[in-house]
């Protein structure tokens, strides 16, 4: 009978050292499908898209409708990764970094037309160009830095 209750202290104590551990190593970690951390360099992707490409208009600017189908869009292909407002997710970064915002165009666009495939972000060519318009649309769209509008000199 001694044994068994030697055994029994013996689990019992290798039980509690187990749980100690394991509630050490997971407060160490943030939760399971918590936003990512801002991280910068996860942003310089967008500074390697080509100059010409950078300089590329939104050909979709000023269509109304743009924001709302790059919405659905966005929701459909990204929000998995990137969060369903946009603010990072498990995967990828928040689309809501002052990085992303003063992108332009063209380098978002270029980022959604060839991926950043070793960090986790698809190629999405074969999505037809107008609807990678749409996202980059929605995504500028989300905020930033707003910059104030230019108001003419105060008169004496």
């Amino acid at each position: 009978m001694k044994a068994v209750a030697a055994a029994l202290a013996v689990s019992t104590s290798f039980l509690a050292v187990s749980v100690v551990l394991a509630q050490t190593r997971s407060s160490e970690k943030p939760p399971l499908g918590a936003a990512s951390q801002y991280d910068p360099a996860r942003y310089g992707e967008l500074q390697k898209a080509p100059q010409k490409t950078r300089n590329r208009a939104n050909p979709l600017e000023n269509d109304p409708d743009a924001v709302a189908a790059g919405a659905i869009l966005f929701e459909q292909h990204c929000a998995e990764c990137h969060g369903g407002a946009a603010q990072g997710g498990k995967k990828g970064p928040s689309l809501r970094a002052g990085e992303v915002q003063s992108a332009t165009p063209g380098a978002i666009f270029w980022i959604l037309t060839n991926g950043v495939v070793r960090k986790g972000m698809p190629v999405w060519s074969k999505l037809p160009e107008p609807q990678r318009w749409q996202l980059v649309r929605y995504i500028k769209s989300l905020g930033g830095l707003a910059l104030p509008a230019e108001s003419p000199a105060p008169k004496p």
